[in-house]
Parts: structure tokens; C-alpha cells; sequence
């Protein structure tokens, strides 16, 4: 996001909370951005402003949590983060494209095109993950975009050759702004719960259509198995935060997706 005064391209911008706009550290305070709410800035605050704030790590960025201030509410995306998106759907991809090494997995999902279609759909499932993520965070009136993240993309690149492991992790859409422990548990489980979605809406789908039936079940199972592995409750996690904001929700849709891996594991088909 670019400071609303320099236009200098900021990672975690301020914002203003007199007019609302994005800016950097030089320019974060009223006075150095000539904020047009100057008179606000100089009015006594309220007893009931916030003195402190907590703060936690999650991911590879830091949410400080408070009473929430709303910002617009417009989902955008900018040309940086089209940028690593692109990047990231080609390396979730080659995740996909590199299944057709497995003979037996080549087999079941039936061919060069079927393995083709896999791919798209995998690639796609990443991505409602993730941009779920943002949507519930902009609409919580968050600064939110997607970004690759060194070591994600690493594994991630070293997982398309690598018939040991497969890890789909290029990247996470960073969040930045005031929002209490509610609403980052919200934005938290909108990813694995599209993926829940996802995984009973292609299960149903291998039902009704039986010719189709191994790579809808395939399918199935990677967005079941996504869901899981991001509740987990580990602090880097989706899970962790959902867990803080309410263990029954955390228990049900980690239960949900378990379900969900198990009956969609491709052998027991």
C-alpha cells in the first residue's frame, strides 16, 4: 500500500484514525501529513479510549488488538499483490501437475487431462483459502493482501520435485490494522472453512457423478486436508487464533475436517 502522502510504497502502513487514509512513519502524524481532521487531533481524547494494546505474532506480521476502527470496506487488489499471487498459482500448480509422477495416482485420477483439471481446481481451492482470508479481513475494516513469503515458496518450489513431501505454502495474505480477538478469529477460520465447503461440495459431487467420481474425491481430499492442517492450533496457524476466540467453533470445524479427510482419503475409495 502506497503512503497517501509521499506515495512511497509502505509493507504495514499507519493509519490515520482522524481521516482514515494509509501512511508511513515519516508521515503517520496528523501534523506531518496535514491531516484535514487537524482539529480532531488537538481535541482532549475520551476516559474511554484504549491506553494499551495486546500484540501477537501471527504468521510473518503483527496484529495489534484493540477496539477495531472501520476503514473501508471495498475488497481491491493491488498490482503488488497480483504479482505474488501469480507467482504463488504457479507454483501451487506445479504442486498439482506433479502428482502425474505417481503412476498410481496418475491411474486413479485418469489421465493427462484429468490431471490438468486436478490442478486447475487445486490451484483455485489454494486460493478461496486465501482470498477468504482477505475479504473477511477488509470487511473488519483491515488493511489485508496476500504476499509470498521466502521459506513458503522454498518448500513449496522444493515440494514439486520432491516425491517425499508436498507442501502448499507459498505465501499468506498479511493483515495490518486494530481488530480485536473476535474479529481475527473470524478472518482466521473463513480459509479452512471455505476448504470445508469445498471438500463436501466435491465429495457430493463424486456421488452424482461417478465418472468423475476419483479426481472430485482427490479434490475433496486436499481441501480437507488444507483445512485441517491450517486448524491446528499452533501459533502460526489459523487454528490458534480460532482456538482463542472460541473453542467450540475450533473444535467443531477441526472435527468437521478430519471427518472430511478421512472419508475422502483417495486408498478407501
Amino acid at each position: 500500500m502506497k503512503c497517501q502522502k509521499c506515495q512511497k510504497e509502505v509493507f504495514l502502513p499507519f493509519k490515520c484514525p482522524y481521516c482514515g487514509d494509509y501512511f508511513c512513519p515519516e508521515h503517520r502524524l496528523p501534523e506531518n501529513h496535514k491531516c484535514p481532521q487537524m482539529e480532531l487531533a488537538r481535541t482532549p481524547k475520551e476516559e474511554t479510549q484504549p491506553t494499551t494494546a495486546q500484540k501477537q505474532k501471527s504468521y510473518e506480521y503483527t496484529i495489534s488488538y484493540a477496539p477495531p476502527e472501520k476503514a473501508s470496506r471495498k475488497i481491491h487488489f493491488s498490482h503488488k499483490e497480483i504479482k505474488h499471487l501469480t507467482i504463488a498459482a504457479l507454483l501451487v500448480g506445479g504442486i498439482g501437475l506433479s502428482l502425474g509422477i505417481f503412476p498410481d495416482v496418475y491411474a486413479k485420477i485418469g489421465g493427462p487431462l484429468m490431471l490438468a483439471a486436478f490442478t486447475v481446481i487445486l490451484t483455485a481451492s489454494f486460493f478461496t483459502h486465501e482470498i477468504a482470508h482477505k475479504i473477511a479481513a477488509q470487511r473488519e475494516g483491515l488493511w489485508a493482501e496476500f504476499r509470498l513469503t521466502f521459506l513458503g515458496a522454498i518448500l513449496t518450489m522444493v515440494s514439486i520435485v520432491s516425491p517425499l513431501f508436498k507442501i502448499m505454502s507459498p505465501g499468506a495474505v498479511m493483515v495490518a490494522g486494530f481488530g480485536d480477538e473476535g474479529s481475527m478469529g473470524k478472518i482466521s477460520m473463513a480459509g479452512p472453512a471455505t476448504n470445508i465447503a469445498l471438500s463436501t461440495m466435491f465429495l457430493a459431487a463424486a456421488f452424482l457423478l461417478p465418472q468423475y467420481s476419483s479426481l472430485f474425491v482427490f479434490v475433496a481430499f486436499f481441501n480437507a486436508w488444507i483445512a485441517l492442517f491450517n486448524l491446528i492450533p499452533f501459533g502460526m496457524l489459523d487454528g490458534f487464533k480460532v482456538f482463542l476466540w472460541n473453542k467450540k467453533n475450533w473444535a467443531l470445524a477441526f472435527t468437521v475436517s478430519l471427518v472430511l479427510t478421512i472419508i475422502s482419503y483417495p486408498r478407501t475409495w
